[in-house]
């Protein structure tokens, strides 16, 4: 059977600040790298292991595949251009408390993140669960079965766990919080409600 590991990077210097980040190409913080480390821990002494990686080609996903490739004893991480972070537009660099004043009304609220829906040249959710799509079949075409590991982003990782369980796009962006180093599964036995493998206390957008 294949299983689909997803995890969300590290605190990267935008989290940290409070920046919407996007497609920026800040490295990971301090805090993140612990992040990452406690991440590749967690899957070790949980005797987990992966049969390919494939990350974000954005630097806070792909350092952070890097440590656990390396704890792991596995081969660097592969990039996929697909699990880059959404676009996201003319909010790319702006503050975080003022997605609500720039956005409402297209804007969904979830604890803790404020969604803004379709700023200018924003990517939307329904293009982004389009590209989750096009993730899982990749990976279903080049895997029969295993352990594969992706290590993306919050909104990207959503859509792309929206794509694999075929949910509701506004219902996924509710129900759960996607922290950083967070990592959930999707297996044809495993139920949505319960994905997340390890939960941490760590919420940046």
């Amino acid at each position: 059977m294949l299983r689909i590991y997803l995890t969300r990077h590290g605190q990267d210097e935008d989290n940290a600040k409070g920046i919407l980040n996007g497609r920026r190409n800040e490295s990971l913080t301090s805090l993140g790298v612990e992040q990452a480390n406690k991440l590749a821990q967690e899957i070790k002494g949980a005797g987990f292991t992966f049969d390919a990686v494939y990350s974000s080609p954005l630097l806070r996903a792909y350092n952070t595949a890097k440590v656990v490739t390396e704890a792991l004893n596995l081969e660097k991480p592969t990039i996929m251009k697909d699990l880059v972070e959404r676009d996201f537009g003319v909010m790319t660099g702006k503050a975080v408390k003022d997605i609500e004043d720039l956005c409402a009304p297209n804007i969904i609220k979830a604890n803790p993140i404020v969604y803004f829906l379709s700023p200018e040249g924003a990517e939307t959710f329904p293009q982004l669960m389009e590209r989750g799509k096009r993730v899982i079949a990749w990976v279903e075409e080049h895997h029969n079965d295993g352990n594969i590991l992706l290590v993306s982003h919050g909104d990207t990782g959503k859509m792309i766990y929206a794509a694999y369980y075929n949910l509701d796009w506004k219902q996924v962006l509710t129900m759960f919080h996607f922290g950083n180093s967070e990592l959930l599964l999707f297996s044809k036995d495993s139920n949505p409600e319960q994905a997340h493998v390890f939960q941490f206390e760590q919420y940046n957008h």
